[in-house]
């Protein structure tokens, strides 16, 4: 297999919560129950379920809170370890990926490009190891809707937290603070709800091409290649996409593209959400260290000198 640049298991049993929901009041009489992500001067940003929503301060009335039993079944499961899973409902991939589009980043370096996703919302973000191998100089690209439009910002102060370069596994991150919402991502929370054939979809930057998505199937769940597991799908599979997010039709990550067979179409690889739970879990043990040969980190020998003799400044008078 060639890659686009080129454990243990982990059961989370999902138990009832209570959700926190608001109740805005608009000036109009209506209504809306809905959970409030992000409060501006002038609106204020909404989760729908299946879309968001910013409604303009002025016609709002009020916004009341309250707390509801939600189904477990949907409910997001947050944890310790930057990640949450989750059980959404089914939506077509048109809306999910609306939904989830802005999660996805663009990771350049000056030897390439590929594909990242946010885990929180402080500005972690999950990637290829090989996307950033023996780089340090990282770039991240955010793309934001505003509108009807998408505005690129782009982040030069990238922070390496942890890599394995075994899982080609990166955890990046870059400082989000004022910078207002933006969507991420959950994991798939059990790998029984996986099967051969489900629909799933990616998106990514292919050869450059930003936010493109591409659909396909589960091909096989469980394809092994030296010693690891990957999800083998149909759905295309390019350079760029590497470190890009696998959705299913709920709009929950199941895998991490990461390469695919060059001679062959349609035979793409992304490493399996259990992975990625165990490398974020345990992302103490794999910090990022730029003193290691392991750590993504390109070393430069200095230059030789040509001349033997002792620089001018330290010949004896």
């Amino acid at each position: 297999m060639g890659s686009c640049k080129s454990l243990a298991m982990i059961f989370l049993v999902a138990i009832p919560a209570l959700a926190s929901a608001e109740v805005i009041h608009l000036n109009g009489g209506q209504t809306i129950s809905a959970t409030v992500l992000r409060e501006y001067p002038d609106r204020v940003v909404v989760d729908l379920g299946y879309d968001l929503l910013a409604i303009p301060r002025k016609n709002i009335r009020k916004i009341e809170k309250q707390t509801e039993p939600s189904d477990p079944a949907r409910a997001v499961q947050q944890t310790d370890h930057l990640y949450s899973t989750a059980r959404l409902p089914e939506a077509s991939i048109q809306s999910l990926a609306k939904r989830f589009g802005e999660g996805v980043v663009l990771v350049s370096t000056p030897s390439g490009l590929g594909s990242g996703f946010f885990i929180t919302a402080q500005g972690h973000v999950v990637s290829n190891f090989h996307v950033i191998e023996d780089e340090t100089r990282i770039a991240i690209t955010v793309f934001r809707k505003i509108g009807q439009e998408f505005k690129r910002e782009k982040f030069e102060d990238v922070e390496i937290v942890a890599t394995n370069p075994f899982l080609d596994l990166a955890l990046l991150k870059i400082n989000l603070e004022d910078r207002g919402y933006v969507p991420t991502v959950t994991f798939l929370d059990t790998d029984d709800a996986l099967s051969d054939g489900d629909a799933v979809f990616a998106i990514g930057n292919p050869l450059g091409l930003e936010r493109s998505v591409s659909q396909g199937i589960v091909a096989r769940r469980n394809r092994m290649s030296e010693g690891l597991i990957y999800i083998q799908t149909t759905t295309q599979i390019n350079p760029g996409n590497s470190g890009g997010p696998l959705f299913n039709t709920r709009g929950e990550v199941i895998g991490v593209t990461n390469m695919k067979i060059p001679a062959g179409e349609g035979l793409g690889f992304a490493i399996p959400t259990r992975y990625v739970i165990d490398f974020l879990r345990n992302r103490d043990a794999f910090a990022y260290n730029s003193e290691s040969s392991t750590a993504g980190y390109r070393y430069l020998q200095p230059p030789s000198r040509q001349d033997p003799a002792p620089p001018p400044g330290l010949e004896p008078d």
